[in-house]
């Protein structure tokens, strides 16, 4: 598993407060199964505000003091309009040098008023926009479908592991269930800040996940989609259910350059089968969902 929103960087935010803390953090992770941590430190105007060569110093300070898990960086950076200039200036980071760009919302009754225009500047100057835990956020709460309009500007969302098991209240756990049925998570992450915090709960969190979401669906936030990340490779489903024929369903498909092209028709679903074909290639595969999955697996490690 990557984890994919941490505070394992010592003394720079509210999360580990010294390298030991972080050491035990991190052995805390690879003991529950996660390979890699993305660390997402806070980056916010005027409280915190590490840089990212600061930052990558203490990454490699943690990373030479473990063993047997990756550590790459990040920022979570507080919403704000001076987002490109702190990403291009060397201030805030991306994940891990890519395109894409986590950051949150205040935890507050109303959604703020640069939203939409912080994520169509982000979206203007080349990046992918993820939205860390949503369902954390009263307005989200309140209304999960506002993150309909957010998904259909290009943003994605990451939600956290401890939100299934209520450690953010009732209100984000039943709000994770519903953006969940409803696909609107990409990622999820523990959100670590301090030891014996999240990473002891993650097989009782798993457990309680896979009441909600396929074996496959995690799979998807855990692995797949957080590796793409790392590799900076588009995340982009479309699901097509329009009435044109199949033939030309596909050929839309490899004109939007989708890396693959899932064909689920009454074969598929009688036979509980996935067909597919390769961007550039006019064979079509079939195998189950297990052995997809397994594949995809595969080309990741390949990259």
């Amino acid at each position: 598993m990557i984890d994919f929103h941490s505070h394992i960087l010592p003394g720079i935010d509210d999360g580990s407060r010294n390298l030991e803390q972080s050491i035990y953090m991190v052995n805390e992770a690879k003991n529950v199964g996660f390979t890699k941590i993305i660390s997402t430190s806070h980056y916010m105007e005027n409280y915190y505000e590490c840089n990212e060569q600061e930052r990558k110093r203490l990454l490699k300070e943690v990373q030479d003091s473990v063993y047997g898990i990756e550590l790459y960086l990040g920022n979570e950076i507080y919403i704000t309009n001076n987002m490109i200039d702190l990403l291009k200036n060397g201030q805030a980071s991306s994940i891990n040098n890519t395109r894409y760009v986590l950051f949150e919302f205040p935890l507050i009754n109303t959604k703020p008023m640069n939203d939409k225009e912080v994520i169509y500047r982000l979206i203007e100057n080349g990046y992918i926009p993820i939205i860390a835990h949503p369902e954390r956020y009263p307005f989200v709460q309140e209304n999960p479908d506002y993150l309909f309009e957010l998904e259909e500007m290009g943003a994605l969302f990451q939600a956290n592991f401890g939100s299934i098991i209520g450690m953010y209240g009732g209100k984000a756990k039943k709000t994770l269930k519903i953006l969940l049925k409803n696909n609107l998570i990409s990622f999820l992450g523990s959100d670590v800040h301090k030891p014996e915090q999240v990473y002891n709960k993650i097989p009782k969190i798993i457990k309680k996940l896979k009441k909600v979401i396929s074996d496959e669906e995690f799979i998807e936030f855990t692995e797949i989609n957080p590796q793409k990340v790392l590799n900076n490779e588009d995340i982009r489903v479309q699901y097509d259910d329009s009435k044109e024929n199949m033939g030309k369903k596909i050929r839309q498909s490899n004109l939007m350059k989708n890396p693959y092209t899932l064909i689920i028709g009454d074969n598929e679903r009688n036979n509980n089968l996935i067909s597919y074909r390769k961007y550039g290639s006019e064979e079509t595969y079939s195998m189950s969902i297990e052995e997809f999955v397994k594949f995809i697996k595969e080309e990741i490690k390949k990259r």
